[in-house]
């Protein structure tokens, strides 16, 4: 093999490597992930309590989306107990839900758990 072959295959790949991180930090640029357990859900917040026993509000509005997997469903299907990754815009402690993903109730998570992992 030439050896400018390898080089030139070495320059391509490092480009493209380059440009998918750089698309992935554009998806996600502007955007605080937070994820945990739901304590308080009010008309204006959500309250997650997070790993390491910190809890954070996340502020809600008419633009916030809400999905349980891939299907839509309304703010009032959130419910304190569940599991929930919001991505939310600003910086904390003023970070308002662009979207919320809910997932299982803790509870329903750890009887999933004792009954599958025994």
């Amino acid at each position: 093999m030439h050896p400018n072959t390898t080089t030139t295959k070495r320059a391509v790949a490092l480009a493209l490597a380059l440009t998918l991180t750089a698309a992935i930090t554009l998806a996600h640029e502007g955007f605080e992930h937070v994820m945990g357990t739901v304590t308080k859900v009010t008309v204006q917040s959500v309250t997650v309590a997070t790993t390491g026993n910190k809890t954070v509000d996340v502020a809600i509005n008419d633009k916030t989306t809400y999905a349980r997997g891939t299907q839509k469903v309304a703010a009032a299907d959130l419910k304190v107990g569940d599991r929930v990754v919001i991505d939310a815009t600003g910086e904390a402690p003023k970070l308002v839900a662009a979207s919320v993903k809910i997932g299982a109730t803790a509870a329903a998570a750890a009887t999933h758990d004792e009954h599958t992992h025994k």
